[in-house]
């Protein structure tokens, strides 16, 4: 046995050096996490969403099964399908779904789609009337896409709503679980800066989306592999997104992509609120919100443009500092 080890005694040593740096980088990285390094067996303090995976589902068959597949290939791929040279239709800018909802829907406070199945139907106050799926669909290719909207009786469509009925499957109706949607930031006590924020968008952000906002295209130049954040082929100004809380919470938890976690964040919440305030200053298509929150009390605080119930100007509803107008609106409420 001697003779065999001492025969091989270069593949032993090359062995056991692979083994201790392969130890020492875990260690390190956790430690420069944040994270404790303990067993694989150990417990997760969180209890919040976990998408399904279709490699473990074996309930779900034939044609369900089909339209979830294709649903999730439309929600990573959208303009493939439905975009300007889409092989189905033209109906959206080149965006993908997931440009705004991270892995195709499933990433944690990556504005996922764990709460749409046991939400919806409700009632929405931007409509002022109780929506069911297709029309939040609806509204986000129109909207986010700044397009118009798929065809309720479609197989796209089909395969979108039994995606999403999918992933939301082990949700409890009425149920909003940890995780879902976009995490919330702490307000500033000023106004959110578009001058800090270009500083932040160069410094983080233009590598992928470019200097002057553009995106970049997939190698078949069908779709954005990085979505534009401005110009024409960008979210329109009724977007969720140009909400400066919605983006700037969507930043702080997700930008720069795959570097930042809602856990462990890369940005500042300053330098999320001012990038978020420099990219929604820019130039984007138009969309016709006269419609929209026909009650004005239900107007978000930070929904920027007029009328509203309260006494403050549309450029302190677009950047804040947002506390004034949240206290106001509270004590609306007591009346």
């Amino acid at each position: 046995m001697w003779k065999t080890i001492k025969s091989n005694w270069p593949v032993a040593i090359i062995s056991i050096v692979v083994v201790i740096v392969s130890l020492s980088e875990i260690l390190n990285s956790n430690r420069s996490s944040g994270t404790k390094f303990t067993s694989s067996l150990s417990a997760t303090n969180d209890t919040g969403w976990v998408s399904p995976s279709l490699y473990t589902d074996f309930e779900l068959e034939g044609e369900e099964r089909n339209l979830v597949i294709y649903g999730s290939d439309i929600i990573a791929n959208t303009s493939r399908y439905l975009g300007p040279h889409g092989s189905v239709k033209a109906i959206s800018n080149g965006m993908n779904c997931q440009n705004c909802h991270l892995d195709a829907g499933k990433k944690r406070w990556g504005n996922n789609y764990s709460a749409v199945y046991s939400t919806y139907p409700k009632m929405r106050s931007r409509s002022g009337q109780i929506e069911g799926i297709y029309k939040r669909v609806s509204d986000c290719f129109e909207r986010s896409l700044n397009g118009t909207a798929p065809d309720s009786n479609s197989r796209e469509y089909q395969a979108i709503y039994a995606y999403m009925k999918w992933l939301g499957k082990d949700v409890k109706k009425g149920v909003k679980p940890n995780g879902s949607g976009i995490g919330k930031l702490e307000y500033l006590d000023r106004a959110a800066e578009p001058g800090k924020g270009k500083i932040v968008y160069a410094k983080y952000c233009q590598t992928c989306h470019g200097e002057n906002g553009q995106g970049q295209l997939s190698l078949a130049g069908n779709s954005y592999e990085y979505p534009p954040l401005w110009g024409e082929h960008s979210y329109n100004d009724g977007a969720g997104l140009y909400r400066l809380s919605n983006f700037a919470g969507f930043i702080r938890s997700n930008m720069p992509f795959k570097q930042a976690t809602h856990d462990n964040p890369a940005l500042s919440t300053e330098d999320a609120w001012d990038v978020a305030a420099y990219v929604n200053s820019q130039p984007r298509p138009k969309k016709d919100h006269s419609q929209d929150w026909p009650e004005i009390s239900k107007k978000p605080f930070d929904h920027p443009f007029g009328p509203y119930a309260d006494s403050y100007s549309e450029l302190q509803h677009k950047y804040g500092p947002y506390k004034p107008i949240i206290k106001q609106k509270e004590e609306m409420g007591k009346k």
